[in-house]
């Protein structure tokens, strides 16, 4: 045990006189009420803290304790379905509205342990002992892994039976031949990323069930995305829906350091939401960790490891993990904070020279592996940035640009505009869509990649136009011009538009978005034809079938498929009216 004495405080910064030898990243804890801090500066016989909780009336000469240990999360089959604060510690319920300082322990919890190993039986960190499910039968089955720093021969282990948390499960001999037990449980520091046996190239799509991102800049599991957006644009509102839709088997949703009226809305939303894959509550496969911009801001700074290494514990059972960080820029004014009472030389914009190497560590843990055990596993990370002013070339923006491969721009005017979701499609790219096309081509999409491109420039070419349009006037452009603008109308609002509060539109689907796709670029064409040979665009403009196009996100649900089948009859139709089977315009 490491001893030391507070020597100066401010706000959560303090320094201690010690002789002890106390390491960087230990845990340890402050004053009477054992407030948890992490040692983050050592000098001579002085150590510098930070702490996680308020330190209201500490004073110097007060103790400061630690153990040797790094800050560590206690990670097991009771975090699930659960609502936690950036310490992991447990919220929800009359009796734990508030969280007393130095408050740790957590609420006991059954499982029905059912054995996967027997005794004399080798197992390697990793490896499952057995796999447990609420006593009560409701939520997902999990694994209960053997720690990966741990690894020896079964001498015992526990019968199929009900235990708590805190039970003793296995008794293992190491290569010491000392004897460890196993519970469901086991610690690990939250800033060290959690061993696999190897990483794998990204694969296929985290399907979202929201069109602009699946289609056109989609995410691959164990990918990276970032979704920068200024204040109204619906980055919290995008990343919920994500949540709620994505095909992910475990959702970690952090907020970091969120307001708290926003964060109360999404705490008392997804307990009531319906799993859609499951008809269950979407809460069973879910992890909320929750810390508003009014609690300390270090316990901000940590908020983000600990979710991410929550995240890792569940990728390592072979679960496909999704995690929305929400959002990455507080946590980074939480780091510029610190940084300036601690009296570091700050960077651009105050922040400090470090802002890039944490962001790196944060998002590279963000991977597709082979876990410890040969299975497969993903993390896919999601992080929302608050740039000032929407300027996205400040530094938080800039620096997480290079280490993220999607990059979902939120614009300000499709916002005010009521325009959602309000991904700018011309500011933002996916590096990943180039090697899903290969997916989307069993998905019985082989010419995805070219109809996304074609979707994509005919954006691009949109924007140059109404520049033009704004300078001449809409109707002094060539009809080539006037149909792009007419398709590109077309694209936004019966594509790109999807509402969240529609039952039929607030998912789609793959084979949706292929029918969908599909039909869009048939109207191009053959608007295209009918154009060249002399038909007006005001008349393809008037026909029925410009509405029903419009509107078949909205009409047609996942199920009813075969609708997409009509529309394309009603197209032809309305074609074939127009134009004579010579090619040439008809007479009205």
């Amino acid at each position: 045990m490491n001893q030391a004495a507070i020597r100066w405080i401010s706000g959560p910064v303090l320094r201690a006189v010690t002789r002890d030898p106390f390491t960087i990243q230990e845990a340890v804890l402050v004053g009477g009420k054992g407030i948890l801090g992490e040692v983050i500066r050592m000098q001579e016989d002085e150590i510098t803290v930070q702490l996680f909780e308020d330190g209201t009336g500490l004073r110097p000469g007060d103790p400061v304790t630690g153990h040797g240990l790094p800050l560590s999360v206690r990670l097991g089959p009771d975090i699930l379905g659960n609502i936690f604060d950036g310490l992991l510690r447990t919220l929800g319920g009359e009796e734990r509205d508030f969280l007393r300082p130095g408050q740790m322990a957590l609420p006991v919890v059954h499982f029905h342990f059912t054995p996967l190993a027997e005794p004399g039986r080798i197992l390697k960190g990793g490896d499952p002992l057995g796999s447990v499910q609420p006593a009560n039968k409701a939520g997902k089955e999990q694994l209960i892994l053997i720690p990966p720093d741990r690894a020896g021969e079964v001498l015992w282990i526990a019968p199929a039976a009900e235990y708590d948390t805190n039970a003793t499960l296995c008794q293992l001999r190491d290569h010491h031949g000392q004897t460890q037990t196993i519970t469901m449980c086991h610690f690990w520091p939250v800033r060290r990323p959690r061993p696999v046996a190897r990483r794998l190239p990204v694969g296929p799509p985290l399907l979202t069930g929201q069109r602009v991102l699946d289609t056109l800049f989609p995410v691959a599991r164990g990918g990276k995305a970032m979704v920068p957006g200024g204040f109204g644009t619906g980055k919290t509102v995008l990343l919920e829906t994500i949540a709620k839709w994505c095909d992910a088997d475990v959702i970690v949703y952090l907020g970091c350091g969120e307001r708290g009226n926003e964060m109360a809305g999404v705490l008392d939303e997804f307990p009531k939401l319906e799993d859609p894959r499951s008809g269950r509550p979407l809460m069973e496969r879910m992890v909320v960790i929750a810390n508003t911009s009014n609690m300390p801001v270090a316990a901000r700074e940590a908020s983000v490891y600990t979710g991410i290494t929550v995240a890792e514990y569940f990728r390592d059972q072979g679960l496909k993990v999704a995690l929305m960080a929400d959002s990455t820029s507080r946590w980074a004014e939480a780091l510029r904070e610190v940084s300036g009472r601690l009296g570091e030389l700050p960077g651009e914009a105050g922040y400090p020279a470090y802002l890039s190497t944490r962001l790196a560590e944060f998002y590279e843990r963000a991977s597709r592996v082979i876990t410890l055990s040969g299975k497969n596993g993903s993390l896919t990370v999601m992080g929302a940035v608050s740039p000032p002013s929407s300027d996205f070339s400040e530094p938080v923006t800039i620096q997480t640009k290079r280490y993220v491969r999607n990059f979902w721009a939120l614009d300000r005017k499709r916002a005010q505009a009521r325009f959602y979701p309000a991904i700018d499609p011309i500011t933002s790219y996916s590096e990943d869509a180039d090697s899903l096309a290969a997916w989307w081509s069993q998905e019985g999409a082989p010419a995805w990649a070219i109809q996304r491109r074609r979707l994509l420039t005919l954006l691009e070419e949109q924007t140059r136009l109404e520049r033009m349009a704004r300078i001449l006037g809409k109707d002094a452009l060539p009809p080539g011009q006037r149909l792009t603008l007419l398709c590109a109308e077309l694209v936004n609002d019966g594509f790109l538009r999807q509402s969240a509060f529609s039952v039929k539109d607030r998912h789609a689907s793959p084979r949706k978005q292929i029918r969908m796709l599909a039909l869009l670029i048939r109207f191009m064409e053959r608007a295209e034809a009918a154009v060249t040979n002399g038909l007006s665009v005001e008349r393809i403009a008037a026909q029925p079938i410009m509405r029903r196009l419009q509107r078949m996100g909205e009409e047609i649900d996942d199920t009813e498929l075969e609708r997409f089948d009509e529309l394309d009859a009603l197209l032809e139709a309305d074609f074939s009216a127009l134009v004579g089977t010579d090619g040439q315009e008809q007479q009205p």
